[in-house]
């Protein structure tokens, strides 16, 4: 349906020009002839009976469904269970913001009938298949796409954007390069959108505060088109259902739903982050309710690390974990215990003071391929090319770490190439926490084979049997003497053929693809505590610790600032990150930051973090990802010590975002009520 639009924001035109202003001016000029339409932007309304139809064979704005656990078992167990918790839980709708807008240059080479395509995106390889094969209708070897850093995405530049393939046409078009760079205004009301969720959750506990059964049950807002990627939030949050927690009924169904907004892609911990909120939310309901303390009730439910491995009732399998350890640890950190008594004392100063806890898992690095090639010059140094591609979070610290504490060579004479389909064959790229894991495993497999062939020609060298070469310390050495070669002076000789066995092929490169068989369960917990001005509705967080679980740490400082900018998002999306439509027109109503609100440094304490290794042996480095513990204990926590806070007032569940205004006014409205 070419002629409709479903959403403000949404391309209908191409204009080329040598300018950015004439492009403007040019723009200005088209005239499009529209026909309001019925505007259907309401998350909970959208799948039902009356609801403005977005595409005709959708006719419930319904197009992905998805369930996981048991319904009957949970229906049974919370029928029967001594107490049961039942709350609503909208999570908002949030914008990436990323640091370096949406771009793209492209040139084409008709010598060669080739398109060379520079794109700030996250996965180059699916996006030349999808481009060369769907659209073009050329070979994938008449296609290069080169990603370099690409400045943030945190998922938003996951999926493949009209501009991309437009401006390839349009620079074969027009015989020149052609660029395209998206502008903050046209980012807020085009880049793929987050969250936007309805969740309502249930949880059934015994008498003894153990849990018995528990429900999350979610409306999606995909948005007016289901990306690429699109429906993973939808998939996520069914199966969020169980967290930490051994409940013995669980049941997570999720519907991604269409209205008149733009779409949604994945954004940090897509379904864990808004399903481990619902969750950790309920829980804390549920332990006010029964009188418990919430880290208690938390102890009392967890899976035991001697449980694991195993398969939860949500379909997950968990690797490994000690959960209750990583808690005890954060409450110590944080000084728990000693909690009451700085209430006590913010209440003589007429502040409002909270704490709020958080555990949670976000499975990492489920199956899916990657590719990692070692490719050694003549000299003796090293590029390391990989399919994953960058987004800030320094993986090329990371593969160079890898191989150069294994082949005991400097860092100074390594270099990393990624997301390049010209350089590497073939790689997935970046996302869900995947790369240390996954690309990080596919250069450590890279360099077994670089040592094997290096202990060939070593024995070579040395007049020794391959069996007696020992390789250690960046040295072959002939077991039991003091006979070695570095490996440099190896690398250097596998590009003299006079040097070499018979056997061996000239030169020194080897590549390796890894999947893993499932995914690995980093955790972590989260102790957040607030003051709220009750005159203003303006919070200030005042304390936060976290200890995550991450298995292997190749890097803590990177850990630690994947960590940081997690928390920094969960909080922000807690407190004042918040896209709004008009619910009549469908118009965007935060169309700059003047009206979309962004945290700042000076919105957050210091972050005081620790760690509590547990390694896991689903991958051979031990590793688990890194990337989104941060936001999905974050969010939990943030809204947990805000509740907590505002709890002596009568108020039960304020739902997100805890902007000054929302605080300020359910504050008088509990006034009147009491």
């Amino acid at each position: 349906m070419r002629d409709r639009v479903r959403h403000v924001g949404q391309a209908v035109a191409l204009v080329i020009a040598e300018t950015v202003n004439q492009g403007k001016d040019a723009a200005e000029a088209i005239e499009v002839d529209y026909a309001p339409m019925p505007a259907q932007v309401s998350t909970a309304a959208a799948n039902r009976p009356g609801a403005p139809v977005l595409w005709e064979d959708c006719p419930d704005n319904e197009p992905v469904f998805a369930q996981f656990g048991d319904a009957a078992a949970v229906d049974a167990a919370l029928a029967g269970a001594a107490h049961v918790v039942r709350e609503t839980f909208p999570v908002n709708r949030v914008a990436a913001a990323a640091m370096e807008p949406r771009a793209v240059v492209a040139e084409y080479d008709a010598g060669r009938a080739h398109y060379t395509i520079h794109a700030c995106r996250q996965r180059p390889y699916v996006w030349r298949t999808m481009m060369t094969k769907h659209i073009f209708g050329i070979a994938e070897q008449q296609m290069t796409l080169i990603a370099g850093d690409v400045g943030g995405s945190y998922g938003m530049k996951g999926g493949l954007y009209p501009e991309v393939p437009l401006v390839a046409w349009a620079a074969k078009r027009v015989g020149r390069p052609v660029r395209w760079t998206c502008e903050r205004s046209e980012a807020l009301m085009s880049d793929d959108q987050a969250r936007d969720m309805h969740v309502e959750a249930e949880l059934g506990l015994d008498a003894e505060g153990r849990f018995v059964a528990a429900r999350l049950s979610s409306s999606n807002n995909v948005g007016a088109y289901v990306t690429m990627i699109g429906f993973i939030s939808t998939l996520g949050i069914a199966r969020a259902v169980s967290g930490c927690y051994a409940t013995p009924a669980v049941h997570g169904r999720a519907a991604a739903v269409l209205t008149n907004t733009v779409p949604v892609s994945n954004y940090r911990a897509p379904g864990g982050a808004p399903g481990t909120y619902a969750l950790e939310r309920i829980i804390d309901i549920a332990a006010r309710e029964m009188g418990i303390d919430p880290a208690e009730i938390r102890r009392r439910n967890f899976v035991a690390p001697d449980a694991m491995p195993c398969r939860m009732p949500n379909s997950e399998w968990y690797d490994c974990g000690e959960f209750e350890a990583v808690l005890d640890k954060c409450l110590e950190k944080a000084d728990y215990a000693g909690a009451a008594a700085r209430k006590a004392e913010a209440q003589t100063r007429g502040r409002l003071r909270g704490i709020g806890v958080s555990s949670s898992v976000d499975p990492s690095a489920g199956p899916s391929p990657e590719t990692a090639e070692l490719r050694f010059d003549p000299g003796g140094d090293l590029t390391v090319l990989v399919g994953s591609t960058a987004q800030g979070q320094s993986h090329a610290t990371i593969y160079t770490q890898i191989v150069s504490e294994r082949l005991g060579i400097d860092a100074e004479t390594i270099q990393v190439v990624e997301g390049d389909t010209g350089r590497l064959a073939w790689g997935t790229g970046t996302g869900a926490a995947r790369t240390a894991t996954i690309a990080g495993t596919a250069v450590f497999k890279a360099v077994d084979k670089v040592i094997a062939k290096g202990r060939r020609i070593a024995a070579h060298m040395l007049e020794a049997a391959d069996d007696d070469i020992v390789f250690e310390d960046g040295n072959f050495t002939v077991a039991g003497t003091d006979r070695k070669v570095a490996f440099r002076e190896v690398a250097q000789t596998a590009f003299m053929p006079a040097k070499l066995p018979a056997d061996v092929e000239i030169g020194l490169f080897e590549s390796a693809t890894w999947s893993p068989e499932t995914a690995n369960v980093p955790n972590s917990s989260h102790v957040c505590e607030v003051e709220i001005d009750p005159d203003t509705g303006t919070i200030e967080i005042v304390r936060y610790t976290a200890v995550h679980d991450v298995g292997i740490e190749l890097n803590p400082l990177l850990v630690d600032g994947q960590v940081h900018g997690g928390i920094a998002q969960g909080v922000g999306q807690a407190l004042m990150e918040n896209i709004v439509y008009d619910p009549e027109s469908g118009q965007l109503l935060t169309g700059s930051f003047m009206d979309y609100c962004m945290p700042r440094a000076d919105n957050f304490c210091f972050f005081d973090l620790d760690r509590h290794p547990v390694p896991t042996a689903t991958n051979p480095l031990g590793v688990k990802g890194a990337g989104e513990c941060g936001t999905v204990g974050g969010l939990a926590a943030m809204m947990n010590a805000v509740n907590d806070a505002l709890a002596p007032l009568g108020i039960r569940n304020l739902t997100m975002p805890c902007t000054p205004q929302r605080v300020w006014q359910a504050i008088r409205d509990a006034g009147k009520a009491a």
